[in-house]
Order: C-alpha cells, then structure tokens, then sequence
C-alpha cells in the first residue's frame, strides 16, 4: 500500500485539491508498478522553491518541481515492515502557471506532468536534458496522457 501526504501552503492559489491529489498520487504510482512508498508533496510558492532551489541546487531563482530522494541508490526501497519513505515533491503552483502559458496547456495537465516528473526521480528515473528523446521524458509524456481524465483542481 502507498502513503501520499499532500499540504498546501497559505495563499497557494489556485489549491489542488488534497484528496484528488493523493488519489492521483496514487494512480501515478500504481501505473509504475510501484507499491509500499511514502511520498510528501508539497504546493508552494515561488518564494519557498527558490529558497530550495538556491539551497540545495545553487541556482537562485524559482523553479517548477524539485525532488528529494529519501532512498537514494535504491529508489525501490527494500523495507517490509511498512512504507519505504521515498521522498520529497515540492512544486510551486506559480511557475506550474507560468510553464502552463509557456506550454499551451491547462494549469492542471501542467501540474499532472509535475507531479509525475518527480515521482519518476524519486523511482530513479532522470534525463539529461529537456528533449523529448530522453527515455524518462517519453514515459512522463505517456503517463500524462494515461492519467488525462484525473483531476486535481
């Protein structure tokens, strides 16, 4: 059984739902085959991810979606006796808006795709650059469109 623990931070707006979020988590992970991982996600603002970003990454400036592994090097896991804490999502609905414009897409498929996107890091998934050639990026793409008909907002 997979554990997705969702939290929104004060003014997050527009607010993914929580319940449909953790429903999606859900499906996200049974689509991979994956079974007894907690995962936390968190909705912030540009403000919080760039402080992540800058902190952990050396870039300072907002990002969309970061990923903190908790199972490094064995993404699977290996506990028996409950939920493999897998990691961490945080994603900033302000720059998923944004990358929706960019993209041409709804703010929802937009925050879908996030989602997915670091649930594939936390299974060790990773891509090299942003082309749609890279393995990781095609098996995103195709679980947005499996999962298109779920609603988070």
């Amino acid at each position: 059984m997979n554990v997705a623990d969702v939290s929104i931070d004060e003014g997050v707006e527009p607010a993914p739902d929580p319940a449909k979020t953790v429903s999606f988590v859900h499906r996200v992970l049974a689509e991979l085959s994956i079974d007894g991982w907690e995962i936390s996600l968190r909705f912030c603002d540009d403000e919080l991810i760039r402080s992540l970003n800058r902190e952990y990454r050396h870039i300072d400036e907002p990002t969309d979606v970061l990923s903190f592994s908790q199972t490094e090097g064995d993404p699977m896991g290996g506990a028996a006796d409950g939920p493999v804490v897998a990691g961490d999502l945080v994603i900033s609905v302000a720059a998923a808006g944004r990358s929706a414009v960019e993209f041409d897409v709804e703010l929802e498929q937009e925050l879908k795709r996030l989602i997915i996107h670091g649930v594939l890091h936390l299974a060790g998934y990773d891509h090299s650059d942003n082309s749609s050639d890279q393995p990781m990026l095609q098996r995103q793409e195709a679980l947005v469109d499996s999962l298109a008909e779920e609603r988070l907002l």
